[in-house]
């Protein structure tokens, strides 16, 4: 389990088939053989480590359903470690497992903040409602204005300085994972039935409102 809350952005060194070589600093500290990393909010297994990197194994699926499988040495990546028992929660529970691929559609700079709108995976898009959480490359983020597979976050300057974010713009590929809260009521009360997203009036019906 993960918060969302980046430690630091780490570098691919190498890539294989089956591995991802990671250059990293804080997260080495106390790092052991088997722990688990979200590497752009993909939660993958440490299975080597050495003074400044770490290898993760990766399997077909996750390169083929993620853009860990677009990532080339030098390319930045958010990092984090799993979150310990008795830490402070100070994102959203994230399972570190993407329900799919989105795109930046457009960034509208306002003042020092800036507003990011993002086309979501059909996987994702179900369950956005506002001011709800919603996961990107690893950043426990909070859904402004959905509509449809479109949403926006507001991104604060220290989310943007402590981030790889920066380094993408409009029309740049993105791992999403939607609540994971959300998507158990989602599909506890749709058992056998037909609904479309989960919304305000949907959760009120059932008494989440």
């Amino acid at each position: 389990m993960f918060t969302g809350i980046i430690e630091e952005v780490g570098a691919v060194v190498r890539r294989s088939n089956a591995n991802l070589v990671i250059m990293a600093d804080t997260i080495l500290s106390g790092l052991k053989l088997g722990d688990s990393i979200a590497v752009d909010g993909a939660c993958l297994t440490v299975v080597s480590m050495d003074n400044n990197t770490f290898t993760a194994q990766v399997s077909p699926e996750t390169f083929s359903r993620t853009t860990l499988g677009c990532l080339r040495p030098g390319h930045a990546v958010n990092l984090e470690r799993a979150m310990k028992a008795d830490g402070r929660f100070d994102g959203h529970m994230v399972q570190g497992h993407v329900d799919g691929v989105g795109k930046i559609e457009s960034i509208t700079e306002q003042g020092e903040f800036s507003l990011w709108r993002f086309r979501a995976a059909d996987e994702v898009a179900h369950y956005l409602i506002p001011k709800g959480s919603v996961t990107i490359d690893g950043i426990s983020l909070t859904v402004v204005d959905p509509e449809g597979d479109r949403f926006s976050v507001a991104l604060i300057p220290a989310t943007l300085s402590h981030t790889k974010l920066p380094k993408k713009g409009p029309g740049d590929a993105v791992n999403m994972e939607a609540d994971v809260v959300g998507k158990h009521i989602f599909h506890y009360l749709n058992r056998g039935k037909e609904t479309t997203r989960l919304s305000w009036e949907f959760l009120t019906k059932h008494g989440f409102g």
